[in-house]
């Protein structure tokens, strides 16, 4: 059993001696840390561009979630706006809420 744990011991020994070697050697070599190259400036304007493009993504995304959960853009032009007054008059004719003068006049009113 004593022959496991000094085998242990020195092996973890050796390894703890090894590390500053290993190190002095990574800082001895300028290619260490960039292998296989540099981008140069290029990967900030890449990093910049892929940025800017994920931020947009985000808010486009909460801009169109917040329009979806608010119901949409409830925009009416004009004459579809005009059709349903139309369409409303003319219920109301149909159920005899008003006589065939007031119908007459607001549907001119309507038509200006």
């Amino acid at each position: 059993m004593w022959k496991w744990m000094i085998n242990g011991l020195l092996a973890f020994s050796i390894t703890l001696a090894g590390l500053p070697v290993h190190g002095q050697v990574a800082a001895e070599r300028p290619d260490y840390w960039h292998y296989g190259g540099d981008w140069g400036w290029g990967h900030m304007i890449f990093g910049s561009v892929m940025m800017l493009l994920f931020w947009g993504v985000i808010i486009v995304g909460i801009v169109i979630v917040v329009r979806w959960l608010a119901g949409g853009v409830s925009q009416q032009s004009g004459s579809s706006s005009q059709k349903r007054s139309l369409e409303i008059l003319e219920e109301r004719f149909a159920r005899g809420e008003i006589d065939k003068e007031e119908f007459e006049e607001r549907k001119r009113l309507l038509s200006d």
